[in-house]
């Protein structure tokens, strides 16, 4: 299959070079795309400097923003298979080869790499995988879906799903939204354990005051998106 990595990034200066150096070098296997979102400091300069393969978007899109432009790119240029990982270093692509087998082997359309499956490497604080646990509750209510690691931005979707997310893909704090979204569409979801590292440089764009704001309005966008989806095909 034809897999094209999608690395969104904002700001990721510090940690750009190390990422896709490594793919690269270690990865050859996989073409990928870099989404400059606007960045402000230089990460657009590293990305031309040692010409990546890169789209600089004019404007700060956000990440889901960012993210939906790889997924344009990959249905525009016939991938079969996408996969996101950040731009911060966390996601370890030695763990994609197991993503990729349950795609290949039609055991899913999407695959969602957990850190809460063995519980090995990067956790997170208590207080984000308390939010983390609320909103895969809910993921599952909504859809009937059990994603653990709802907030991952760790996956690999099918050429099936490329298509849905290049024209429907949320624009905020996308994840676990993108599961309902795969959900209603009757793609299935599943879960592989990964282990993720902590980010190197630079800093989460989630603070404590963004953290509140981020449950209520993914919780709320949640509800909404099954509930209209439901209007829709009534």
């Amino acid at each position: 299959m034809r897999c094209l990595i999608i690395i969104p990034a904002y700001n990721e200066a510090g940690n750009i070079e190390k990422v896709v150096d490594n793919l690269i070098i270690n990865y050859p296997q996989y073409d990928y795309i870099i989404i400059d979102d606007g960045s402000k400091d230089d990460t657009a300069r590293i990305c031309a400097e040692k010409s990546y393969h890169v789209l600089y978007l004019p404007i700060n899109l956000g990440i889901g923003g960012a993210v939906q432009t790889g997924y344009q790119y990959a249905r525009d240029n016939e991938y079969d298979v996408a996969v996101q990982i950040d731009g911060d270093g966390q996601h370890d692509v030695a763990f994609l080869a197991d993503m990729l087998r349950e795609l290949e082997a039609g055991n899913a359309d999407a695959v969602v790499g957990s850190r809460f499956i063995d519980k090995q490497g990067f956790q997170s604080s208590g207080a984000r995988r308390m939010g983390i646990g609320i909103l895969s509750i809910l993921v599952r209510l909504l859809t009937g879906v059990k994603v653990r690691d709802v907030t991952s931005g760790y996956r690999a979707v099918n050429r099936r799903l490329i298509r849905i997310y290049a024209e429907d893909y949320p624009s905020d704090y996308p994840e676990p939204e993108a599961i309902v979204i795969a959900s209603v569409y009757g793609c299935r979801v599943k879960e592989v354990p990964v282990v993720m590292q902590e980010r190197e440089n630079g800093v989460s764009s989630i603070n404590f005051k963004k953290s509140i704001y981020y449950m209520i309005k993914v919780t709320l966008a949640l509800i909404i998106r099954r509930i209209s989806f439901g209007v829709r095909r009534a």
